[in-house]
């Protein structure tokens, strides 16, 4: 049995069988590191992207300016932005991609994460990952050895605060006893999507996940990958990949490479996300940073002649359901 058959932003994304689409925050082209973060325009991109049935918004969990890594992702905290964005949608799922549990403390993931789950209506799906920036570390008086360890320290952190009252808990980083973290989530879990490898085994991923979320790969062998992950699941897990693109205003031009996706028209994406959904991808997270057109152009073309074939999956009866037992 799934445990999140009646959560919203899950029920929202993922389907066995099934493809959606997602958009990463910033939601723009920039040709450097840092964006524009236009708040007010990414705010009708995202509120465009909720009307045309994208599926998620996600956020990334970026602490510091490294300029060898060229990305700063979308520049504000990402609780702090994600209730900014909560506020202003109301059924398009909120995804991280990721949060970085071995530099923020696991009782503070907990407590953020529950309340943004309470504050959206249960739209949250929380992608985790170890971080891979060196520089970062020292500066939060961290090393990077001890990453596999702390990111199992925070899953199992997590997953006692959400569920259990006043959870007895003793690890590396937490010494809780006698008080409790508030709120709990709705449904006293959040599904937790792992990140790439974050240092551990992909059969340790398949046990403790409630999904995978991974990167872009040739065809053959993200299938081979997702054959995989499918043999070590015996239920439904979803598996997740980014993936970036540069939409063409040409419907018909042919794929050309970019980092981690490919340039072209909107006739090329609508196949080739539908033979990701044939080899067993359930959702795609996509990047605009390296496109040459306007977001919102860019959005609301794949709003008209993409996402129609991979729409967000319906939760009206997961509403209806809430909205009774309330009355």
């Amino acid at each position: 049995m799934n445990p999140f058959k009646n959560h919203r932003g899950y029920s929202t994304m993922y389907q066995e069988g099934s493809l959606t689409l997602g958009l990463f925050f910033a939601i723009e082209s920039y040709p450097g590191a840092i964006p524009e973060m236009d708040v007010a325009q990414q705010i009708r991109t995202a509120q465009l992207a909720e009307a045309h049935n994208f599926a998620a918004l996600y956020f990334r969990d970026v602490f510091l300016n490294v300029p060898s890594f060229g990305d700063v992702g979308h520049i504000h905290d990402l609780w702090s932005f994600m209730g900014y964005v909560t506020a202003q949608t109301s059924r398009i799922a909120l995804a991280t991609g990721s949060v970085i549990t071995t530099l923020r403390h696991p009782l503070l993931v907990a407590k953020a994460a529950a309340s943004i789950d309470r504050l959206s209506n249960q739209r949250l799906v929380l992608g985790i990952a170890t971080g891979d920036r060196p520089t970062e570390f020292p500066a939060f008086g961290q090393t990077m050895d001890a990453r596999a360890t702390l990111f199992q320290e925070a899953l199992t952190v997590l997953r006692q605060a959400w569920r259990e009252d006043f959870p007895e808990i003793s690890t590396p980083r937490v010494n809780l006893s006698g008080a409790d973290t508030l709120p709990k989530p709705a449904l006293r879990d959040i599904p937790v999507m792992v990140t790439g490898h974050s240092r551990q085994s992909v059969e340790w991923i398949a046990e403790h996940g409630d999904g995978w979320l991974y990167y872009p790969q040739n065809i053959a062998q993200q299938a081979m990958t997702i054959k995989n992950w499918r043999s070590l699941t015996p239920r439904f897990k979803p598996f997740t990949q980014s993936f970036y693109i540069d939409l063409s205003e040409n419907p018909d031009e042919p794929p050309s490479p970019i980092f981690l996706g490919f340039r072209a028209g909107h006739r090329f994406f609508t196949d080739y996300f539908s033979r990701l959904r044939d080899i067993g991808v359930n959702h795609i997270g996509l990047n605009l940073k390296y496109a040459t057109r306007p977001a919102h152009e860019i959005v609301q073309e794949l709003g008209e002649h993409v996402v129609p074939h991979f729409p967000a999956h319906a939760t009206a009866h997961l509403e209806e359901a809430q909205d009774a037992a309330r009355s």
